[in-house]
This record gives C-alpha cells, structure tokens and sequence, in this order.
C-alpha cells in the first residue's frame, strides 16, 4: 500500500511537471520581458537617484544630509514610525486574532474597514483630518480653545500615518492565523493554559514571521508616505517636514543635488526593505516547502 501511494504522488508530481513544461523560447521570452521591465522601472531609476546623489560629489553629498532641515526631516520620519508602526502592530495582532480565532458580528464589516485605506486616496484621507481637526473642521474650535494643535502638527502626521499603513500587519496575519486554525490554543486552553500563556507559548511562535514580514512593509510605509501627510503637515521646514517632503522642496527649488541626496536615503531604506522581506518570505516559505515534503513522502 505504502509503495503504491508513493507511485501515486511521484506520478502526479510528473504530470505536473510535464503539464507546466513550455517550448524554451518561451521561457526565455519571459524571462527577457520581466528583465527589461524590471531595468527600466527598478534598475535603472534606482541607479540614476545615487548617480545624480553623488555627481557633484561626496562633500556635497553629505553636506546635504547633515543640513539642519535634513536632519529634522530624518528625525520626525523616525519618530512617526516609531509611533505609527507599533500601534499598528497592537492593532494588527488584536484584529487577526479576533477574525481569525473567533465568530462574531460585524466581523465582515470590520474586515471592510481594515482595507479600506487601500481603496481611499492618501491625500483624501489627509483631507478627512483637515476636516475634522482643522480650524474650519468639526473639531477645530473645540482644539483651537483648548490650544491644541492636530493639523501642521505631529500629531496631524502620526494620525495620517497610521491611517495608510493600517492594513499591512493585519492583513499580513489575518489568512496566516486562520490557516492555522484553533485546534493548538484549544489544546493549550484544555491543558490549562490562560489566555496570556496560550498567545505568548502557542499563537506568537506560530505567527512570528508573518508578524516581522507586516512590520517590515508597515515600517517601510510609514517612512515613505508622501500624500496624506502632505496634506496635513503643512510644509514648515524644520518642523513639520519628514523626508519624502524635504525632498519635494529641495526639488521644486531646483537644488537637485541635495533633492536626490535625501532621495538617495529612501532608496536606502527601499533596499534594506527589499533585503529584509526576501529574508522573512524564505523562512515563511520553508515550513511550508518541509511541510508538503513530508505529506508527499
């Protein structure tokens, strides 16, 4: 019986391998295709933002980046990351695990909800704040008496961020955490486990890597937002200004060199991304690669 299963998936293996077989020049064709898209919207963009960088040279490479407005604008867009990512990390993990492990109304609703800043313009969305937290909005003459500041201020910022980047961890979770089903925290429950137990020795283990893979993207979000928070900053350098915005002005003040000097620090940080998720996708991938191994053999 046993030799006669394995017969059964070595064929089925074949069949799948000769149904997938193309002629090779279709496969170099594809392969030519997917280079040359790549060369000219990846490669070659890339190559041209340190080239213009370093064109006038080291000095002022990094005369630019250490300029006082690049250096604030550096330092806010860590700190709205700093901000923006962990809340959505709490957010992220509460909300799969409420999708995933239980049945509840409005559970379809909330999924919507979730998605919702990829089907809404960042800049609409920045302008929903102005709305609200604007001096001519609902709550703008309640803050303006109290002397609180929402818009073209850090606070405007962190909001808008962490409105875009809501869905990347949640959304990174949610499928992977009903894949896994309930059966391990019921086990866990049965033997006695609480609930802070269950999570941390049962659910966390399981879901880690989806978990830095949601944070990563989330991260590289947050830095590079440019719509929503330029609608609620207010474009005051030194002050309200992160990166994608500093390079805007430098840009539309024809000071190419330094424009693309902080450019060159969000393909840095694109880069790293890139480095970063391919890591995590290979340990995502390779449970699962073992897991269908051992099934088949």
């Amino acid at each position: 019986m046993t030799m006669a299963t394995n017969t059964l998936f070595s064929t089925s293996r074949v069949r799948r391998t000769l149904t997938t077989q193309e002629p090779s020049w279709v496969r170099r064709a594809l392969i030519g295709l997917a280079l040359a898209f790549l060369t000219l919207f990846l490669f070659v963009p890339l190559f041209l933002v340190f080239y213009e960088a370093l064109k006038k040279g080291v000095d002022v490479y990094f005369a630019a980046i250490i300029e006082p407005d690049a250096l604030s604008a550096i330092q806010l867009t860590l700190t709205v990351a700093a901000i923006a990512v962990p809340l959505n990390l709490v957010f992220g993990l509460a909300a799969a695990w409420a999708i995933a492990k239980f049945e509840f109304r409005g559970k379809n609703l909330l999924i919507t909800l979730i998605d919702l800043p990829f089907s809404v313009s960042p800049v609409v969305s920045g302008l929903i704040y102005v709305l609200i937290f604007g001096l001519q909005g609902w709550l703008g003459p309640w803050l303006a008496e109290h002397d609180i500041q929402v818009i073209f201020a850090v606070t405007g910022i962190v909001l808008a961020t962490v409105f875009v980047t809501v869905p990347f961890i949640a959304r990174e979770l949610i499928p992977l955490m009903q894949a896994q089903g309930t059966e391990e925290e019921e086990a866990a429950v049965a033997l006695g486990a609480n609930g802070w137990q269950t999570f941390s020795r049962v659910t966390l283990p399981n879901i880690k890597w989806g978990l830095l893979y949601g944070t990563i993207l989330c991260n590289a979000r947050a830095m590079g937002e440019f719509g929503a928070v330029s609608v609620v900053s207010g474009h005051i350098r030194g002050s309200t200004n992160t990166l994608p915005l500093h390079v805007e002005i430098l840009y539309n003040e024809y000071n190419f060199a330094a424009a693309f000097a902080v450019a060159s620090l969000l393909a840095l940080l694109a880069l790293v991304t890139l480095a970063l998720k391919t890591v995590v996708e290979s340990k995502i991938t390779q449970p699962k690669e073992n897991a269908d191994e051992h099934r088949s053999a």
